[in-house]
């Protein structure tokens, strides 16, 4: 399906153009002589508007349409793109205050959030518009595939550019989801949009989507843990120095992409498998993977471990999305999309600080965390599974 294939292309590299971010944030900060707890007020205050935002677009997807919403969300995620490479190259020319370049950063990096919010949610509720229920599943993997792709060529790009300059990337970024934005409208047919006789019911503890949105919480948090702790990992257990603990960091990065990717392309051939199952049996495999970190000292044993846990992990967010996507009604696919995408911009509140703060007090404590969330998500799904099947067989 031609539409298909450009959502997936979409998503794809406005994950890339955020992660390219990702990638330049730390020598970013470094050069404009922000302090590292600064780079990370801007990433917290970029979540908070995602949390804010994410059911707002998933509604407004629902009444206006997925295509409007969209396009307008790509052109503004690039333009923020745009205004944090001009407000880089600014800052460096001009003797700006402190306070001035804090705040700057702060607002250009919500509007970052702010956008790319509703991308994910309106692709999500799209295919699940576009897709009868068996089938969301294969597409729901594709996305995130597609998002895995994003995730692994956003940063190779970035450290490629940035050698050269360090705003390159930022300028990078404004072209990817403006490319994403011209094969949205070209590609991407209107779908018609739901008639809403009444404002849907559905709400962040809605019992429909409840344990969906505890999972993409859940889930998020072990991502963040992982992405956060690695480079100390590699420091403090490993004995490396910065540079080679970044170099290796950066391979066991790369190598969660490419088996996220792997992992989610055979999730779409396994789309006849309970999404229930899926999320108790990924979630084990995610606790299964970090568990060998509490007793490993060696770079094999960290890739191994982070492969590992990428597997579960990537068995565990389409499942979700299909679970939410497939429990609620017509008119409220993008208010659900919305939520679990609410879900995961709280975890990117909360996780950075509690995770690294965790680390600093023992190295093994974030670790046991995630262990502890994704085993006891795997207890909550296989609870949920036991309980269908009893209803079942007792009947209506």
């Amino acid at each position: 399906m031609p539409a298909l294939r450009s959502i997936l292309i979409i998503n794809s590299l406005c994950i890339a153009a955020l992660m390219s971010f990702v990638a330049v944030v730390g020598p970013l900060v470094r050069t404009l002589r922000l302090a590292e707890w600064h780079g990370g007020l801007a990433v917290t205050m970029a979540g908070v508007l995602w949390v804010i935002s994410a059911r707002r677009w998933g509604r407004l997807s629902d009444v206006r349409g997925r295509k409007p919403v969209l396009l307008c969300c790509l052109l503004g995620f690039s333009l923020s793109f745009l205004a944090l490479a001009g407000y880089f190259d600014m800052a460096q020319r001009m003797a700006w205050s402190l306070p001035v370049m804090l705040v700057l950063l702060i607002f250009v990096r919500g509007l970052m959030g702010l956008f790319y919010a509703a991308i994910p949610v309106v692709s999500a509720a799209w295919l699940a518009d576009r897709f009868p229920p068996d089938e969301r599943g294969a597409a729901m993997a594709k996305l995130g595939a597609a998002n895995a792709v994003g995730m692994v060529l956003g940063p190779l790009l970035a450290g490629v550019l940035a050698v050269r300059q360090l705003s390159l990337p930022m300028y990078l970024a404004t072209i990817l989801p403006l490319s994403a934005c011209l094969l949205l409208w070209i590609k991407v047919p209107a779908t018609a949009v739901q008639q809403q006789d009444e404002k849907p019911a559905l709400t962040c503890t809605d019992p429909r989507i409840r344990l969906p949105a505890i999972t993409m919480f859940l889930a998020a948090c072990t991502i963040i843990a992982a992405q956060m702790c690695v480079g100390f990992y590699a420091m403090d257990r490993l004995a490396l120095n910065a540079h080679d603990g970044a170099r290796v960091a950066g391979q066991t990065m790369a190598g969660v992409g490419v088996t996220l990717i792997v992992t989610q392309l055979l999730v779409a051939r396994l789309h006849r498998v309970p999404q229930l199952r899926m999320i108790a049996l990924g979630a084990l495999l995610a606790a299964a993977g970090f568990a060998p970190l509490l007793l490993t000292s060696t770079t094999p044993g960290l890739l191994a471990s982070y492969s590992i846990a990428a597997a579960g992990l990537g068995m565990l967010i389409p499942s979700a999305q299909v679970l939410a996507a497939n429990a609620v009604g017509t008119h409220e696919q993008g208010l659900a999309a919305g939520t679990l995408a609410a879900a995961q911009g709280m975890a990117s509140v909360v996780s950075p600080l509690t995770f690294t703060l965790l680390y600093q007090w023992h190295w093994r404590a974030p670790f046991l965390l995630a262990c502890s969330a994704m085993i006891l998500l795997s207890v909550l799904s296989f609870g949920r599974l036991a309980k269908r099947r009893s209803a079942s067989v007792r009947g209506p």
